[in-house]
């Protein structure tokens, strides 16, 4: 998975896109109708996001007639979800250093709690 296909996921609006394009392939014109229901967008717009994310690999683009018609590329959603599986599946290195200072915290805590005796609490008060 390339760190361009992850920087094309970091906008909402291409996010937006690739949802739409979940539904199957669509021109510009389609998608610019149902992203301007939902904000304010002008084609320009929405042309330079499906170019960004022609460029990642996460969509892909085919002629017809006067028009293009743009579709999720299956391949690198698999690649995409792939990593992150990979991701989720490796150790995670700051789990076990909390769970030592969590140890710690609580040590401390019955060291404190066994140096304040019962005569000296009130004296430790005033």
């Amino acid at each position: 998975m390339t760190s361009s296909a992850f920087a094309a996921l970091g906008d909402p609006t291409r996010r937006r896109i690739l949802e739409l394009l979940a539904d199957g392939e669509q021109a510009v014109g389609t998608l610019v109708a149902a992203l301007a229901s939902e904000r304010v967008i002008a084609q320009p717009a929405v042309s330079q996001h499906l170019r960004v994310l022609l460029a990642a690999g996460l969509v892909t683009a085919r002629a017809d007639g006067t028009r293009r018609l743009y579709a999720l590329d299956p391949a690198a959603l698999q690649d995409a979800a792939g990593w992150l599986s990979d991701l989720a599946g490796r150790p995670r290195p700051f789990v076990q250093p909390l769970d030592a200072l969590a140890t710690e915290v609580a040590r401390g805590r019955r060291t404190v709690r066994r140096s304040v005796r019962p005569d000296d609490a009130g004296a430790a008060v005033s």
